[in-house]
């Protein structure tokens, strides 16, 4: 297969002009962010966000020239505006379009996805406290309620969902459009890991992260799903305020582990999603404590309680807390995570008996009148 590099890319959009400027795209600093992974091209055309459905065709142009390009799979192409762009209004917002196959979508108000009855962000203030690993179990701890389960890898900077589930390769579409979410253990995943390697850097700048969780989730064909359970990037940033704009989200679970630093980076989360109107079903304790396999002792390593002292002052639910187990750490490494590869064994406890409390709130959630999405404003 013929190897094609960012040169390629830049050489073949250079031939696009821009009719209102009279200047080629690359030339007039329109193009930003350009990416090529084996064969796949993403990129952004910066524009007025007042003329973004005016530029579609130059999208289109854009989008036409790079798949051209000998060794070209897929193009990813979107029209964005940042807040430091020139003679641009609403200098505290930024805009983006994204667009697979079809027409602009406006970034303002939030849409339901079809087919799917709720929502539930699964985060926390900042990495390494296990939320990947809290998100797949409690996935399939919702299956096994009977519940028909989808999982979004909305970490698109550090997607670990295909390993944790077991799944590689790209995902099919039928019509060019909508993509088919991978499957395994029963569960739809979608993650932008099936599209690059995972130990490929994501450079992009955040409209560019902002559209591709739009398309992640209103472009694949998600069917008929119970809940769609979204394993948010750690922080408060652009994929947090993407979900919360354009998605109804039912509700939110915060996981932390009891050490203080990251007790404070998960208030931070808890305060997000409550200024933005999403309710925290609560809050779950991950490495809680070590259990020794010898003689079965618990040693507090990160501290005892932290979480759901924390709880109970926030006043939100305390969803349970999860020992730290070389088992769980080894099957989530090899694919196999331990609520779908041994239900009955006592590290898989934990994560069913927090999926139980979470299905209750998406029950009492759901009990009440449907929930608009939020309007967020965001001040500079």
């Amino acid at each position: 297969m013929t190897r094609v590099t960012r040169e390629d890319i830049a050489a073949a959009l250079a031939k696009v002009i821009d009719e209102e400027s009279g200047k080629d795209v690359v030339s007039s600093g329109m193009l930003q962010g350009l990416v090529v992974r084996e064969g796949h091209v993403g990129f952004s055309l910066e524009v007025d966000p007042a003329k973004g459905l005016e530029k579609e065709p130059l999208r289109q142009a854009c989008e036409a020239a790079a798949k051209n390009v000998p060794g070209v799979l897929s193009v990813t192409a979107v029209l964005t505006a940042h807040r430091d762009a020139p003679a641009r209004p609403s200098p505290g917002h930024a805009h983006a379009y994204s667009h697979s196959g079809g027409s602009a979508r406006a970034p303002q108000g939030s849409a339901r996805i079809p087919g799917v009855k709720a929502i539930v962000a699964v985060a926390s203030g900042k990495g390494g406290v296990g939320k990947s690993t809290v998100s797949v179990n409690l996935a399939l701890g919702l299956a096994r309620l009977g519940r028909r389960v989808g999982l979004l890898d909305a970490d698109i900077y550090g997607p670990s969902i295909p390993r944790m589930m077991g799944l590689t390769g790209k995902p099919e579409s039928k019509d060019g459009k909508k993509l088919i979410p991978k499957e395994n253990y029963g569960i739809k995943t979608m993650s932008i890991g099936y599209l690059v390697n995972e130990d490929t850097p994501m450079i992009w700048r955040g409209p560019m992260v902002q559209s591709a969780l739009t398309q992640m989730m209103n472009d694949v064909e998600w069917g008929e799903l119970d809940v769609l359970i979204v394993d948010m990037p750690p922080g408060t940033g652009d994929a947090q305020l993407t979900m919360a704009q354009r998605v109804p989200l039912t509700g939110a679970v915060v996981v932390s582990t009891p050490q203080e630093i990251a007790l404070i980076d998960a208030r931070k989360g808890f305060a997000m999603f409550e200024k933005t109107h999403i309710p925290v079903f609560g809050i779950v304790e991950n490495m809680a404590y070590f259990v020794s396999p010898g003689s079965g002792e618990k040693s507090y390593i990160f501290g005892e309680g932290g979480a759901r002292r924390m709880a109970e002052k926030l006043g939100c639910d305390f969803l349970g807390e999860v020992p730290l187990h070389m088992t769980v750490r080894e099957t989530s490494d090899s694919g196999q995570p331990v609520v779908a590869t041994a239900p009955d064994s006592e590290e898989a406890k934990p994560f069913l008996k927090i999926a139980a409390r979470v299905a209750e709130h998406i029950d009492r959630a759901l009990g009440n009148e449907a929930r608009k999405g939020p309007v967020i404003s965001i001040e500079d």
